[in-house]
């Protein structure tokens, strides 16, 4: 066990973890996109439809992720601190916690689906593909609940090439699913959005095995599956809620309100709607650096909170955080120099590349603040600051994102660069007092492995 412990601290530098986490994150959003880029061959129509159902999706990720992120701070300060016992509880009741919650939340998208459609405004003509891809994919999401626990399971203990691997497996099944289903070569079925959410759901399903397999090889000693067993598990429950909600809690403010602005945009038209969706998977990668690094010091803040050093945490943050500004600002940079050969490639609708470029411009503004959120609150919530992102983030989203987006984009007729502008006031007014909150050091006081915890150890 010590000598398992010492090899993951020495591998705990900063681009040890982030250059895995890196590749991983981006075959998350490659898949995304191989989806929108290969039913923008078949139909837009298809791609609006299929973007609505994503927004859906990623709200009920976020709600898995609360006990994901929980998972993530939790074991890593245990490490830290080595405290081995507690952090092999927390893993074990996080998967069974996950697996019940997913289940659950599979069947409601499953049943309620056409509810939830109508409820966000969706085009009449959009509605049938909609529903049909998001009972597939919702169906199986407590695959995706899995995944994400195991994932954190795995990265907390510094096995971060692990899930890089993968994830690179499922964008290859995923790819050639998308293949074969939508253009129907070989004799296979052209099914559309339809066959893009049956390769999603079982290229996940095998990256989900697959996965197991790791689990069990790479930390199955730390992992007591018989604890679950024994009793309810109320403390270590407790201890996930605790950091989870609130952490969640910000992630689910933001997707909700992003739901609600998609509705929004839904009432501009079909133009509008699958703009948004094509320029939101092109500006994902401008941030993919800033959301490595993030996760990537996470785990070392969590580490080194769990031995009280304070000092290197602090540090830490900000040097990550400036690598982040330089490294997403050059990103969004080239982005919106090449802009218009970018949207080409997903379309050739004037209407959508013109409008697409002016908001691939604004991303140049957008993205540094949007950095401040995803290195600074990670850097708060491991060293167990969780609830003061989740109150700033809902007053902020809500106040100014989803207020700004209906006045500037419906109100005023901006359309869509009334809505961006909204964006750059919240990510920008939340960011900057996430980085005064860090800088005024209440986190220290709010380690979850407390002091007398760590002299016990």
């Amino acid at each position: 066990m010590a000598q398992h412990q010492d090899k993951t601290k020495k591998n705990l530098t900063l681009f040890a973890l982030t250059w895995p986490i890196f590749i991983e994150i981006f075959l998350h959003m490659l898949m995304g996109n191989a989806d929108t880029l290969m039913l923008s061959q078949y139909d837009d129509n298809a791609v609006a439809a299929v973007g609505v159902s994503n927004q859906i999706m990623s709200v009920i990720i976020v709600m898995f992720g609360f006990v994901a992120t929980g998972t993530t701070i939790l074991i890593a300060q245990y490490i830290g601190a080595r405290r081995d016992l507690e952090a092999s509880r927390i893993a074990v009741v996080s998967l069974a916690a996950n697996l019940v919650f997913g289940i659950l939340l599979s069947a409601v998208l499953f049943f309620s689906g056409p509810s939830i459609l109508r409820g966000m405004n969706l085009p009449p003509e959009l509605m049938d593909t909609a529903l049909m891809y998001l009972r597939i994919v919702g169906g199986f999401a407590f695959v995706q609940a899995l995944i994400m626990t195991a994932g954190a399971v795995i990265k907390s203990h510094g096995f971060t090439r692990d899930a890089m691997w993968i994830t690179l497996g499922m964008n290859v099944l995923n790819v050639v699913g998308n293949y074969l289903f939508i253009f129907g070569p070989m004799g296979f079925p052209e099914l559309g959005a339809t066959g893009v959410a049956i390769s999603t759901a079982a290229s996940r399903t095998l990256g989900l095995a697959v996965l197991v397999v790791i689990l069990y090889k790479r930390v199955n000693g730390e992992l007591p599956f018989s604890f679950i067993f024994k009793a309810f598990p109320k403390t270590e429950l407790k201890q996930l809620m605790k950091i989870g909600v609130p952490s969640a809690g910000e992630h689910l403010s933001y997707n909700i309100s992003q739901v609600v602005i998609t509705m929004f945009i839904a009432s501009m038209g079909t133009v509008e709607l699958t703009t948004r969706v094509y320029t939101t998977n092109i500006m994902m990668f401008a941030f993919l650096f800033a959301i490595a690094i993030g996760q990537g010091t996470q785990i070392i803040v969590g580490h080194l909170v769990g031995e009280g050093k304070f000092e290197e945490a602090y540090r830490r943050c900000m040097r990550s955080l400036w690598i982040g500004l330089w490294v997403t600002l050059g990103a969004a940079g080239l982005f919106a120099a090449f802009r218009v050969q970018l949207l080409s490639i997903f379309t050739d609708n004037p209407d959508i590349i013109q409008l697409g470029g002016i908001l691939l411009l604004l991303t140049v503004i957008l993205e540094p603040g949007r950095t401040f959120n995803l290195i600074v609150i990670n850097c708060l919530r491991a060293g167990g600051d969780v609830r003061y992102p989740v109150y700033i983030g809902i007053l902020s989203m809500w106040g100014v994102s989803v207020t700004i987006s209906y006045t500037a984009g419906l109100l005023l007729g901006l359309g869509l660069v009334g809505v961006w502008f909204s964006f750059i006031a919240d990510e920008w007014l939340r960011g900057l007092l996430m980085l005064k909150r860090w800088k005024g050091r209440q986190w220290q006081n709010m380690s979850f492995v407390r002091e007398e915890d760590r002299k016990k150890a």
